[in-house]
């Protein structure tokens, strides 16, 4: 299994970021991965050894505020267009003039941002779990929990609270399967008791005022329509998400029938993309990308 070295990198107001480098061993157009809203890098640590064995270097960011890259001092910063400037930053660092983006959730979103003022940089996407729309059913639930983690005492209570907030997206995920996604979720704190592996102050966009009128979700369709034009494109789903719902993806289908779609049965929001289903899908993908 490919190992991953660790990569530094300098956003364009001075925050040091991170990322898992993975030697591919090709010529092939790189790989940046791209986690979601809570998460880090680690989520990729089973896929990117896969996709680097295929002869691609793969980079595994941690977003800003997420893992081990700086928390930002001024949380009004997190968001889609910072991060996408982030890995346009990474890109510039790296000499990376293209890759191929593989963006679970958030990491969607920020794909779709970055094909609207850097097309030249994407070569290809996969969109796992997302799109330009998005179900206020998903959006409520994760709006629910987001840097709302009580304090927790021991790993088998990360575990425990992983479960809780993922089995509805995981039915099927053995017992010993939320020790490892703890693992992923959450660190090592200074007091040696694991604390969740985030800023809270990302939670500052779901924090509304309880009595100002609702806010309309941005139109993020013309940024898809932007990604899908002239570039190859693949839709993950898992069969139980409640953010990209089926009326969603059927959308999205419609609005690029060119887009190549997976759909990963019994899981929710978001595929690990490991499931076979989403390897198959992820592996045929790239095998037609240069």
């Amino acid at each position: 299994m490919t190992e991953s070295s660790d990569l530094f990198w300098s956003s364009a107001d001075g925050l040091q970021l991170y990322a898992r480098d993975y030697a591919g061993g090709g010529d092939k157009t790189p790989v940046i991965c791209i986690h979601g809203l809570t998460r880090n890098s680690k989520d990729f640590e089973d896929l990117a050894p896969s996709i680097a064995a295929t002869g691609r270097r793969v980079i595994a960011v941690d977003v800003r505020g997420r893992g081990r890259s700086d928390h930002d001092p001024q949380p009004a910063n997190y968001h889609p267009g910072t991060y996408a400037a982030d890995i346009v930053a990474l890109m510039a660092q790296q000499m990376i003039p293209q890759a191929v983006f593989v963006g679970t959730s958030m990491g969607g979103i920020i794909t779709m941002v970055l094909a609207s003022f850097a097309p030249q940089a994407i070569a290809a996407a996969v969109l796992n779990d997302i799109g330009p729309e998005l179900s206020p059913v998903g959006l409520a639930r994760i709006g629910g929990y987001v840097g709302q983690g009580k304090p927790v005492e021991s790993w088998a209570d990360a575990a425990a609270y992983s479960k809780t907030i993922n089995s509805s997206a995981f039915p099927d995920a053995p017992a010993q399967e939320w020790d490892r996604f703890a693992r992923r979720t959450f660190r090592e704190g200074e007091d040696g008791k694991p604390v969740l592996d985030y800023d809270p102050g990302i939670a500052l966009a779901f924090k509304a005022d309880p009595d100002a009128p609702p806010v309309a979700q941005p139109d993020m369709w013309p940024l898809f329509r932007a990604l899908t034009t002239g570039r190859p494109t693949l839709l993950i789903r898992g069969e139980l998400s409640d953010l990209v719902d089926e009326a969603i993806a059927l959308k999205m289908r419609n609005a690029a029938p060119d887009m190549a779609y997976a759909e990963v049965p019994r899981v929710g929001h978001a595929p690990m993309l490991t499931e076979p289903q989403a390897w198959a899908a992820i592996e045929s993908f790239l095998a037609r990308v240069p």
